[in-house]
């Protein structure tokens, strides 16, 4: 069976969500082996055992994350040179779709991105499946040349457990002087917020023009759900909420389970950014909304209202 490599996505050995996911999308294709560059180790070996790693590739080395991406790519390549995988699979964050690109150049290979689902092709292969265009068209790719370079959006699958050795492999590796040409000087860690990553999150209540700048209504809701805050480009603009939040063709593109959208139009640069989640909601008090047009549920209202009720109504069923 092929190997499948899957770039681990982590924060000092804290494994994020979507390389289990990854790994669950790996098993469809062949033989999961994770790629793990930097430390804790010790620390990940548990998550990536439990959701069917069968091999750990290690790269010890501090030059690699002390620089840009340009490193990973190189390891990336090396191993794509050794190992002749069936697919590389690598979360699809901005850093995620540079190593990519990057890795798709010096290995010659076809590079499909932001996918969100990818399955074995029907005359063998790696066949994909993307949302282009904002959202407007859905199109089914392969790739053609090389090994297929496959960047996943989060939440393309559900994480499945399938215990697996993990055994890791220890990888000799020397990034190049041009890899080195731009070092990291400072990195400071986000500021907790107690609620999860945007683009990871399983459920996300965003904000609009509607809010007129008061979020309050929107963040109980997301407290309530266990979710994550978004916001349009017009609240980030008139700095309501952070630039960080933004959700669109120009913010973070989001596939959640649940959307929850409250005061907000549904230009298309947003709808950019989240037409692929699986269920959509919106409030909005105007009925002829174009948000209304893309929706699974919709309510006509002041959010100002009916948000309160929703965040009740969530807390009485949980108990």
């Amino acid at each position: 069976m092929a190997e499948v490599l899957v770039l681990v996505d982590h924060v000092d050995g804290k494994v994020r969500k979507t390389t289990s996911e990854l790994l669950t999308i790996a098993r469809r294709l062949g033989e999961p082996s994770a790629v793990f560059i930097g430390e804790g180790f010790d620390s990940a070996k548990e998550t990536l055992a439990k959701f069917g790693a069968a091999k750990v590739y290690r790269v010890e080395s501090a030059d690699v994350l002390s620089h840009l991406v340009a490193p990973q790519a190189e390891v990336l390549a090396q191993l794509v040179g050794s190992a002749s995988p069936a697919a590389v699979l690598i979360p699809s964050n901005v850093e995620g779709k540079e190593i990519a690109a990057r890795l798709a150049i010096k290995t010659e290979s076809g590079l499909i991105t932001d996918a969100v689902d990818v399955k074995p092709g029907a005359g063998g292969g790696v066949a994909t499946t993307q949302s282009v265009f904002a959202g407007s068209y859905t199109v089914d790719a392969t790739v053609t040349k090389g090994t297929p370079i496959i960047t996943v959006k989060p939440n393309s699958a559900a994480p499945e457990e399938a215990p697996a050795a993990a055994a890791d492999e220890v990888v000799d590796f020397a990034p190049s002087d041009a890899a080195k040409g731009a070092r990291i000087t400072e990195s400071k860690e986000k500021q907790a917020t107690g609620r999860p990553e945007l683009t990871e999150a399983a459920i996300v209540v965003s904000g609009g023009r509607g809010t007129g700048g008061d979020f309050s209504p929107v963040e109980a809701l997301a407290d309530s759900l266990g979710a994550a805050v978004g916001a349009s480009r017009a609240a980030v603009d008139a700095g309501w909420y952070p630039h960080t939040s933004q959700v669109g063709q120009t913010g973070k593109q989001v596939s959640p389970q649940l959307y929850v959208a409250c005061g907000i139009s549904g230009a298309i640069q947003h709808r950019a950014g989240m037409q692929t989640s699986k269920t959509i909601v919106a409030v909005n008090k105007d009925n002829e909304a174009p948000i209304f047009e893309l929706v699974d549920f919709g309510v006509v209202g002041d959010l100002f209202q009916v948000l309160p009720q929703a965040t009740e109504a969530v807390k009485a069923a949980k108990g």
